[in-house]
């Protein structure tokens, strides 16, 4: 089969992959401009805020190792589908949080059952992109898929921030619910399986893939969902509160003024939206050049000056180009950073490579919020921003360090690099 022939052929597979978790990914951002104010809004307290954000993290750094077994056991389709229903029931769990007497309960129930789904759900994604990709447009492939992720986050914050401040909390809450319904209806029809023909019972639960490259991306993984996820998207919504920044619009003569809530679901749907069109063009930029490490130093250095200038605030221009730099750095890791995994990782491994590599992005998100929470109140948010700044500049150190020692080159090309 031609190199044009593939593509052509695995582009309907990744374009329903991609409007799967962009639906999915609406359960994923709704939650963040309502949650971190529940505080106020239910009485729940900053560290119990903390812990619900952070649960789906902590409960897929043990679903993500076996979810990528389960890929190279028994292929992508039936994980795939069945990872984005349970995510549509978590979001239905939402619903119930905040009508019930239990809320703290409820919210953490809802947070545990979406680390499941979305542990099958982001080890069958990338591992389905891997398998019907071409090494000289992975990049490419894989950023499409993340940016569809990405997009799908961005969407469900403007709803949840925006639709809770104009109806109610429940019915951003049920809304997320349907899209995310129709995100498995959309899997079922029409993702077919692409990584085994049968099952393989000498896959073992347990054989996690534990190679230098792995580590390595897994390491750069952690750094960035620790900065972004952890700190930004957690402490955003408090942030503006104290330095009392909210957005105010004119459209068609009426005058729009959000409060903290909705500012920052916009702000944060600004930074996801520029990470997803970065996303694309990173993973684009690195088949072009044919070589990952260039594009993802130079998003990494991205990162580090958004949080650099988030330090220069109270200014709402400065928030929205901390924002857009984050998201930029966020996004254009990804692709080119999904792909290096791939090139360096035999394909009958790659769902194991993906349950680590999400085993560490998913402990960076969840420490993240634990930390930075905490942190805000006892320093100031100048100092915890100042200190994210750092973490971009580390992964980088660490990206090189890893890829030399493995390849012996400090920029392999994607042919030298592909096994």
């Amino acid at each position: 089969m031609s190199e044009t022939t593939a593509d052509s052929t695995a582009r309907p597979v990744i374009y329903a992959v991609v409007a799967s978790t962009f639906f999915v990914g609406f359960g994923g951002g709704v939650v963040f401009p309502i949650l971190p104010n529940l505080g106020e809004v239910l009485g729940i307290s900053a560290f119990m805020v903390g812990v619900i954000l952070s649960a789906n993290r902590w409960t897929r750094l043990v679903a993500n190792g076996p979810a990528g077994v389960l890929v190279d056991r028994i292929g992508t389709r039936k994980p795939f589908v069945v990872g984005l229903a349970v995510e549509g029931l978590a979001t239905v769990g939402y619903v119930i949080a905040i009508r019930s007497s239990m809320p703290e309960l409820w919210f953490v129930l809802a947070r545990v059952t979406w680390g499941v789904g979305s542990a099958l759900v982001f080890a069958t994604a990338y591992t389905i992109t891997a398998d019907v990709s071409e090494a000289s447009s992975r990049g490419t492939s894989m950023g499409i898929v993340r940016a569809g992720i990405t997009f799908g986050f961005p969407a469900g914050m403007v709803l949840g921030g925006i639709v809770s401040e104009v109806y109610s909390n429940a019915t951003a809450f049920v809304l997320a619910a349907s899209f995310a319904g129709l995100a498995s209806v959309i899997a079922f029809f029409i993702v077919p399986e692409t990584h085994v023909e049968s099952a393989d019972s000498s896959v073992e639960t347990w054989d996690f893939e534990t190679t230098l490259p792995a580590l390595t991306v897994g390491l750069v993984n952690f750094g960035l969902y620790f900065a972004y996820i952890g700190v930004l998207f957690s402490t955003l919504v408090l942030y503006l509160e104290v330095e009392s920044l909210t957005l105010s619009l004119e459209l068609a003569g009426y005058g729009i003024d959000y409060g903290e809530q909705g500012t920052s679901g916009l702000l944060m749907a600004v930074s996801a939206s520029s990470g997803a069109v970065f996303t694309i063009s990173g993973g684009k930029i690195s088949d072009a050049v044919g070589a990952r490490m260039p594009v993802l130093l130079v998003f990494l250095a991205t990162s580090c000056a958004g949080f650099a200038v988030l330090t220069v605030a109270p200014s709402l221009g400065a928030v929205v180009l901390a924002c857009v730099l984050i998201g930029a750095g966020q996004g254009g890791v990804g692709g080119p950073l999904t792909a290096l995994l791939a090139d360096l990782t035999p394909e009958e491994r790659m769902g194991r490579a993906m349950g680590t590599n999400n085993i560490f992005g998913d402990v960076g998100g969840g420490l993240g919020p634990l930390l930075s929470l905490p942190f805000a109140d006892a320093v100031g948010f100048d100092v915890l921003y100042a200190l994210s700044a750092i973490v971009p500049l580390l992964a980088g150190a660490v990206l090189v360090a890893g890829i030399y020692s493995y390849t012996g080159s400090l920029s392999p090309t994607v042919e030298d690099s592909v096994v």
